[in-house]
């Protein structure tokens, strides 16, 4: 197994409700740190959602482990943003026996 090629940041992002002040709340995305990654694209394909026509692509993010449990380890309730693209994660398995690298399937959206 060749190592991954860990030269892409990536913001490692959760999400974050506060107060509207209206009795309800409002979601924003918390910055939890940087991350070197390695993105490969799977797949992609055109989804109606919402009366509107979205690409949808599948990405494999490969970075460094962090132990379970830790706040650097992504979990699918969080995703992966680099610039303007955000890579939502999907799932998270551990790439190797010896547990040095993660892999993230993850899923971009694009309005074209």
């Amino acid at each position: 197994m060749r190592l991954p090629h860990l030269r892409r940041r990536l913001l490692l992002e959760e999400p974050e409700r506060l107060p509207d002040g209206a009795g309800g709340f409002a979601e924003t995305w918390l910055t939890l740190g940087t991350l070197w990654a390695e993105v490969t694209p799977l797949h992609g394909r055109e989804v109606a959602s919402g009366g509107t026509l979205l690409s949808q692509n599948g990405h494999r993010i490969v970075i460094r482990a962090a132990p379970e449990g830790a706040a650097m380890r992504p979990r699918p309730d969080q995703r992966l943003r680099d610039g303007a693209r955000i890579f939502t994660i999907l799932a998270v398995t551990e790439r190797d026996p010896g547990g040095r690298f993660l892999t993230c399937l993850t899923r971009e959206e694009l309005a074209p």
